[in-house]
């Protein structure tokens, strides 16, 4: 018995190498792991240029923001030539949070209407426009602005107030990328 034994070990032992199966084996799980490490760097590449867009588009909406921000309360308003002109995109947002009413009253929901630039400094708000950002692409500005009920905890209803929505949009497709609001009450302007 332990002859036989002595006889086997050279054969376990001995080895002529990968077979075809053994190789191909081996190709397919490198092949597997090759293409997830390209599906994962295809991903991560398409989710940076989301990442971008998107920081452009907010950082072009809290621009004009800031230019609300800079002028007087009376002067916070939209043409009504301005905003009757305006497109199809524009007046008909899905939310209903804004309409294409042209009223120069506190009429919740309707258009703040002013005349165009009525004090210095003026904004010369339209209700659209096209900008490029600074990537290089051409994105499209939305500013609404309307009125606003404000009420307390209580429910009693207070003075209206201005609500200023830019929202930005991707200038071929209308794809909404950023949307900033900000209130603007008639005793914190100048």
């Amino acid at each position: 018995m332990y002859a036989s034994l002595r006889n086997r070990r050279p054969r376990v032992r001995g080895s002529d190498g990968f077979g075809m199966v053994e190789l191909l084996a081996a190709m397919v799980v490198l092949a597997i792991g090759i293409l997830a490490l390209f599906a994962m760097f295809q991903s991560s590449s398409t989710q940076l240029r989301r990442a971008a867009i998107t920081s452009t588009a907010a950082a072009l909406a809290d621009s004009q923001m800031e230019r609300f921000r800079a002028v007087r309360y009376d002067t916070i308003g939209l043409d009504a030539a301005d905003v009757a002109g305006a497109d199809a995109t524009y007046t008909g947002q899905s939310d209903g949070a804004f309409m294409a009413i042209s009223s120069p009253t506190n009429q919740v929901n309707s258009t703040v209407v002013i005349p165009k630039c009525p004090g210095s400094p003026c904004t010369e708000t339209v209700p659209t426009e096209q900008v490029t950002g600074a990537d290089g692409r051409p994105y499209r500005v939305d500013t609404y602005i309307t009125w606003k009920a404000i009420t307390s905890q209580a429910g009693v209803a207070g003075r209206n107030v201005k609500l200023v929505t830019i929202v930005v949009r991707d200038a071929a497709t209308n794809r909404i990328y950023a949307r900033v609001s900000s209130s603007f009450d008639q005793l914190t302007g100048i």
